[in-house]
């Protein structure tokens, strides 16, 4: 399936991390869960807000600590597609590191 957007695993990550249900995902806390900088999840945010399938708004706690925050999630017309491109990558990257060749383990002599 082709998307309106690039799709690297970065990308796949944030996707998965944006289905997770949590309703407080902001970019820092999005970074620190699936463990990529936050200067390389900010833009894939970004783009996929400008393509539709994020939605994102500022904090409206006045009272919180520290700069506000926005928060991310999905579009509910993007879940099922999300969930795909999720399931898509990691059968794809399952099935490529089964079919590596490793010396010792039954593979090239």
């Amino acid at each position: 399936m082709s998307y309106p957007f690039r799709v690297t695993d970065a990308t796949v990550d944030v996707v998965e991390a944006l289905l997770s249900g949590d309703d407080e995902l902001y970019g820092l806390k999005i970074a620190k869960t699936i463990g990529r900088p936050s200067g390389s999840v900010v833009p894939i945010l970004m783009r996929l807000e400008g393509c539709g399938w994020v939605l994102s708004e500022w904090e409206q706690d006045e009272s919180a600590r520290g700069p506000r925050r926005r928060f991310y999630r999905l579009h509910a017309d993007r879940v099922g597609e999300a969930r795909r491109l999720v399931s898509e990558r990691k059968t794809a990257s399952s099935k490529a590191a089964s079919s590596i060749l490793r010396p010792g383990l039954g593979g090239a002599r």
